[in-house]
């Protein structure tokens, strides 16, 4: 059987590649796609077709890629997907990914060893908690599925992020109806669990103080209902560099120390040598304090509550060169290219949606050096064509793999000016 052929008798499918959500991809009789989870390229499988998705997969010739899952959860669970492909496969996987993304746009690019944070290394995640006749449940949803599966076992989380479990299932005993269901968003940070959690019943004095016993009851740091604080026992510190800072509920957080550590090192090295530098989606200062140990930061982030953290961190710390910070919404109001001026380089790190428009007056200012931190190839791609074709060239791409065995990327690259 050839590449990608389709044996209608023994229904045998060849697995072409991964997607970029990790389902095995073949091809039908009549060529079009065909998706099938937990494969691998190369694998030889049978299955029961239900749309364009195999469903009951059979492994017919497996993969030499192909390892024992490490998770015992891993088939009903859906927040790992690659876990029966091995760490070089998912490394070369993941940074095909960036590659396709770039040669989209006509970009070729050098590539860094990828950073893989470690198993059990998880520090935030958000788990589904609901009531159940004999009590509660909390977990991540089924593959492909509303069904919230438990996960005792988890080879994800880190250790001490296992413990939001018993507390995610009180909260839904505390503040979730029978056919509810809380999402439960859980921090580690120096003084303990940092839990943010919606979905929950509308907040009034009865739930208020249900809620605050709970926390006491569960030990929780400080406790969240629908952005709302209701009870802060022990400050949620964060620390990023010599500062610590205290982030407003449910604010952005790297998903792993490893992986943090992994986005600064290759932003400190990029940025080596500027004396003032801007930091934009600058969050609570995961690069911009750090950076500001050796180095004047214009800070600047659309949440206010973000920004107040930032600034109170720099404060508490002392001895740091001097940040301005700034709330500014820079998707409807990016920063100006005549507003960098003085800057000798910029950190940027957007959401998902990426930064065109920012991009587009970061390629207009003349700023020396950028260093792009990006979850999103395909944004990324797109905003970096824009900075190429203003006259920056690309350095190396270092790809942070810090959401293991998902299908989700991080990176970060250099941009140089070359052209006057």
């Amino acid at each position: 059987m050839g590449g990608g052929s389709f044996n209608q008798t023994a229904m045998e499918y060849l697995i072409e590649k991964l997607g970029h959500h990790g389902d095995g991809m073949a091809h039908g009789a009549d060529r079009t796609p065909v998706f099938a989870p937990m494969t691998l390229p190369g694998e030889r499988v049978t299955g029961t077709l239900n749309g364009d998705r195999l469903e009951n997969v059979k492994i017919v010739l497996p993969s030499q890629d192909r390892v024992a899952a490490p998770c015992r959860h891993f088939r009903s669970c859906g927040g790992c997907v690659v876990q029966h492909a091995g760490d070089g496969y998912v490394a070369t996987w993941k940074r095909g990914i960036v590659e396709t993304a770039l040669k989209a746009q006509g970009i070729a690019a050098e590539f860094a060893p990828v950073v893989t944070s470690p198993a059990a290394s998880r520090r935030r995640a958000t788990l589904s908690a609901r009531r159940t006749k004999g009590g509660a449940m909390s977990g991540f949803h089924g593959r492909a599925s509303g069904v919230i599966v438990e996960i005792p076992d988890c080879k994800l989380l880190h250790p001490a992020l296992m413990r939001a479990r018993p507390v995610a299932e009180a909260l839904a005993m505390t503040g979730c109806g029978r056919k509810g269901e809380l999402a439960v968003q859980a921090t580690l940070t120096e003084g303990g669990l940092d839990i943010s959690a919606t979905g929950g019943r509308p907040l009034d004095e009865p739930l208020r103080f249900a809620l605050t016993e709970t926390a006491q009851a569960q030990d929780i740091a400080r406790l969240a209902w629908d952005g709302e604080v209701i009870v802060t026992r022990q400050s949620p510190d964060q620390r990023f560099g010599r500062a610590r800072v205290t982030p407003p509920p449910g604010a952005f957080l790297q998903a792993t120390a490893e992986g943090e550590a992994a986005l600064l090192a290759a932003v400190t090295e990029i940025t080596a040598g500027a004396r003032k530098l801007a930091d934009l989606f600058a969050g609570c200062g995961t690069f911009a304090l750090p950076l500001s140990e050796r180095a004047e930061v214009l800070a600047v982030e659309g949440d206010p509550a973000m920004t107040e953290a930032l600034v109170a961190g720099w404060k508490r710390a002392g001895g740091l060169h001097r940040l301005e910070a700034r709330a500014r919404d820079l998707f409807r109001n990016p920063l100006a290219a005549e507003d960098l001026k003085g800057i000798d380089a910029v950190v940027i790190d957007p959401p998902r949606a990426g930064a065109e428009a920012q991009t587009r007056e970061l390629a207009l200012s003349g700023v020396p050096v950028i260093a792009f931190v990006s979850c999103n190839p395909v944004t990324f791609a797109r905003d970096a064509r824009v900075l190429l074709d203003a006259g920056y060239s690309m350095g190396t791409v270092q790809v942070v793999d810090q959401f293991r065995w998902s299908s989700h990327v991080e990176l970060v690259a250099g941009f140089t000016l070359t052209t006057a």
